[in-house]
C-alpha cells in the first residue's frame, strides 16, 4: 500500500481540477498534465513512425514484387519485440526510466536518419534496409515496455483505463495520419524525405519526457541480477491467472489473426487492384477503425465488464476480417478493415487495461515487457510465416484462417469474467 500511495501521491498533485470525466474515462486521464505532454510527445513520434512503417511496406513490395520480403522487413521492424521487449522491462524496473527513454529515442533518431540516406540510391541494398529496420526495432522493443511501464506514474490507478485507451490512441490516431502523410511525401518528394521527418518526430517526444515533472524512477531498488529479475517476471506472470490469461489471448490473437495488418499491400495489389495511394487510403480506414476503437473502450465501455466487451469484440473482429479476405470491392474491404480495426482496439485496449490493473509496481516493468513480447512479438513471427503461405495458397485462406482464431478466442473467454476492482 506504500507503494501504491507514493504513486498516487506523485501525481495528483498535477492534475487539472477544473475538468470533469468520469474515473478511468479519457477526460479524465487528460487532466493530467505530466501524462498529457507524454502522451501528445508520443502521438508526434508515433505518427512519424507509422509515415515510415507504411513506405517501407511499399518499397519492400517495389523491390521485390513478392510477398516474401514484406514478410523479412515486418519480421526486421517487430522480430525483436519477441525476444528483447522482456529486457526492456528489466531495465524499466532498474534504471531511471526518464534516461532510458531519451537516450532510446535518440538513437532512433538517428538510425532513421541514416536509412534515409540509404534509400536515396535508386536501387537501394536490401541487407542494409533489413540491417537499419531490424536496428530500430531492437529500439523500439526496449522503448516500449518502458514507456508503457510509465503509464500508471503519470495517471494513478483511478484514471489508468482512459490513459490506456489514449495511449492506444495515440499509436492508431497516428496510424491514420501517418500513412496518409507518409504516402504523399513519398509521392511528391521521395521516401527518403519520409524517413527525415520521422527522424524529426523524435525531437519531441524527447522533449515531452525530458521536461515532465514526475519521478520516473523504480519503486524499489533492484539488488539482484537482470537474469534473475527476467525470471522474476516470468514467475510473476505464471503465478497470476488474470495476467496469465491475458498475455496467452494476446499472444494468440497477435500470432494467428493480425497478420493482414502487414499483408495489406498484398491485399491492395493482388484482391483490388489498387496503386500505391489506394494502399493508403485502404490502410488508413483500418487506422481510422482502430482510433475509434480506443475511444469506445476508454469512454462509454469503461463501465462494462472488460472480458465481455473484449469476447463480442473478438466474434465482430471475425466478421470484419472475413469481410475483408472475401472482398474484391475496395469500398467493401474498406469496411471490413475499418471494423477489424475498432474490434481489434478494443480487444487490445481492455486486456492491457486488465494487466495493467492486476500488475504490481515493482514488477510492472518486466510484465510490461511481457505484454509487449505477447502483443508485438509473434506479429513478425506470424508475417514471416505468412508470406511464403500467401505465396503458395493465396492470402484468402490466409486471412480466414487467422478470422477463425479470432473466433475460437471468444469462445474460450466465455466464462471469464473480470476480478473485482482494486479501491483507487
Amino acid at each position: 500500500m506504500k507503494l501504491l500511495r507514493s504513486l498516487n501521491d506523485s501525481t495528483t498533485e498535477q492534475v487539472d481540477r477544473s475538468g470533469g470525466g468520469t474515473p478511468g474515462s479519457i477526460t479524465a486521464a487528460l487532466r493530467h498534465h505530466p501524462f498529457r505532454r507524454v502522451w501528445l510527445g508520443q502521438l508526434t513520434s508515433n505518427t512519424g513512425s507509422w509515415m515510415q512503417n507504411v513506405v517501407l511496406g511499399i518499397l519492400a513490395y517495389e523491390l521485390t514484387g513478392a510477398a516474401w520480403f514484406v514478410g523479412v522487413l515486418t519480421f526486421a521492424q517487430l522480430g525483436p519485440m519477441l525476444l528483447l521487449s522482456p529486457w526492456g522491462g528489466v531495465l524499466a524496473d532498474r534504471f531511471d526510466r526518464r534516461r532510458l527513454l531519451v537516450a532510446i529515442a535518440g538513437t532512433q533518431l538517428v538510425l532513421s536518419l541514416a536509412l534515409a540516406v540509404v534509400v536515396v540510391d535508386p536501387t537501394p541494398s536490401k541487407f542494409l534496409i533489413t540491417l537499419l529496420v531490424g536496428a530500430i526495432g531492437i529500439g523500439a522493443a526496449l522503448y516500449v515496455p518502458i514507456l508503457t511501464a510509465t503509464i500508471p506514474a503519470l495517471v494513478g490507478r483511478r484514471d489508468l483505463q482512459g490513459a490506456v485507451a489514449l495511449n492506444s490512441l495515440a499509436l492508431n490516431g497516428s496510424r491514420i495520419v501517418g500513412p496518409l502523410v507518409g504516402g504523399l511525401l513519398a509521392a511528391t518528394l521521395s521516401t527518403s524525405a519520409v524517413f527525415v521527418v520521422n527522424a524529426g518526430s523524435f525531437l519531441v517526444a524527447i522533449w515531452a519526457v525530458a521536461t515532465v515533472r514526475v519521478d520516473l524512477r523504480p519503486v524499489e531498488r533492484v539488488r539482484s541480477s537482470p537474469i534473475s529479475e527476467l525470471r522474476s517476471g516470468f514467475r510473476a506472470a505464471a503465478g497470476d491467472r488474470v495476467i496469465l490469461r491475458v498475455l496467452t489471448t494476446i499472444a494468440t490473437f497477435s500470432f494467428f489473426s493480425l497478420v493482414f495488418i502487414y499483408a495489406m499491400p498484398v491485399i491492395a495489389s493482388e484482391r483490388l487492384g489498387l496503386d500505391e495511394f489506394g494502399y493508403t487510403v485502404l490502410f488508413a480506414t483500418f487506422a481510422v477503425g482502430t482510433a475509434a476503437g480506443a475511444l469506445s473502450a476508454g469512454s462509454y465501455l469503461v463501465q462494462h465488464d472488460r472480458w465481455v466487451v473484449g469476447r463480442w469484440a473478438l466474434v465482430v473482429f471475425t466478421v470484419g476480417l472475413t469481410t475483408l479476405a472475401l472482398s474484391t470491392s475496395p469500398v467493401v474491404a474498406g469496411v471490413g478493415a475499418f471494423v477489424a480495426g475498432v474490434c481489434y482496439f478494443v480487444v487490445v485496449t481492455t486486456l492491457l487495461t486488465t494487466l495493467q490493473l492486476q500488475t504490481d509496481d515493482a514488477v510492472r516493468g518486466r510484465v510490461m515487457g511481457l505484454w509487449m513480447m505477447a502483443w508485438a512479438g509473434p506479429v513478425p513471427v506470424g508475417a514471416l510465416l505468412a508470406g511464403p503461405a500467401i505465396d503458395t495458397v493465396g492470402i484468402v485462406p490466409v486471412l480466414l484462417a487467422g478470422a477463425v482464431v479470432a473466433l475460437g478466442l471468444a469462445v474460450s473467454l466465455r466464462h471469464v469474467r473480470s476480478e473485482p476492482p482494486v479501491p483507487a
